[in-house]
């Protein structure tokens, strides 16, 4: 009797009904109009709005009063709930989701210090655990002490998305443009962090980044590994495929998911990570 939840920035598209895992959507505010992420508004969504007004979309999170009416419905049937949530530094998400579960009980909730599929890796480690049966303070306790092990990492492809939203000066996105910088952010202690820089365009440059991180994170659960992307091309992702493949063919499963609202929000079109996780 063990329900598994997260919210929508898990990015877990059509595993969240495969899997039977309960979804609250995050708010996402365009245009001074609220829409729901992943029901009511989706990605390319906000590719048009910001194609057409130069504006980004401002996310919300759900309030205490929302997660108690949520984590309340869950429980109806006795259940209990483990909730996986967007990193606390990142959100205050995880917060309102841990103040309604003390008001609920019977909801334990994880941090999961990443986002995107970060999360989505620490889903379905509590799927496979719930799976073999483990109660839920167990699963809970488990992910705890995995979240810091996730290896979440994304290439962006242009800097305006992070100009427009105040994450980059003016000039570092003019220099970014002149010499075709490609960034690279990661998750570590929950926050996102500015790693290694390439030089070129976006299709050269994937396949280094590729390489760089799986012999930087060098042991992984060989259980599954995201390839999450802001609907970058078929033949890059399909050369990120290959390229995990012919460096680590000894992974069960590559899955392929589309960044949500969130991810595309902070880094726009044309960013792709690799999401894993690490034994140490």
């Amino acid at each position: 009797m063990v329900k598994i939840s997260t919210d929508s920035t898990a990015d877990l598209e059509h595993l969240f009904k495969a899997e039977d895992i309960n979804v609250i959507p995050l708010v996402v505010n365009l245009g001074g109009v609220d829409y729901y992420d992943g029901e009511s508004i989706e990605a390319q969504d906000i590719f048009k709005f910001y194609d057409e007004k130069k504006m980004l979309p401002k996310t919300s999170a759900r309030s205490v009063t929302e997660y108690v009416e949520y984590f309340t419905k869950l429980r109806e049937d006795g259940s209990e709930v483990v909730h996986i949530s967007i990193s606390e530094n990142l959100s205050c998400t995880c917060s309102n989701a841990k103040l309604a579960a003390e008001e609920v009980g019977g909801v334990y909730v994880v941090d999961s210090q990443s986002l995107s599929t970060g999360i989505g890796l620490l889903v379905l480690k509590a799927v496979d655990y719930k799976k073999e049966g483990k109660p839920a303070a167990e699963i809970a306790k488990i992910l705890t002490k995995l979240a810091p092990r996730v290896q979440a990492s994304f290439m962006v492809d242009t800097m305006e998305y992070l100009h427009k939203g105040g994450r980059c000066s003016g000039m570092a996105k003019l220099v970014a443009g002149v010499l075709k910088i490609k960034p690279t952010l990661y998750l570590k202690e929950g926050k996102i962090q500015v790693g290694q820089k390439y030089m070129g365009s976006f299709s050269k440059n994937i396949l280094k980044y590729v390489e760089a991180t799986l012999e930087q994170h060098s042991n992984p659960d060989l259980r599954r590994i995201f390839v999450t992307h802001t609907f970058s091309s078929d033949e890059d992702v399909q050369r990120v495929k290959d390229k995990i493949k012919e460096l680590r063919p000894d992974f069960e499963e590559i899955i392929e998911t589309h960044a949500g609202c969130t991810v595309t929000a902070h880094c726009g079109k044309n960013t792709l990570g690799i999401l894993y996780i690490n034994k140490d």
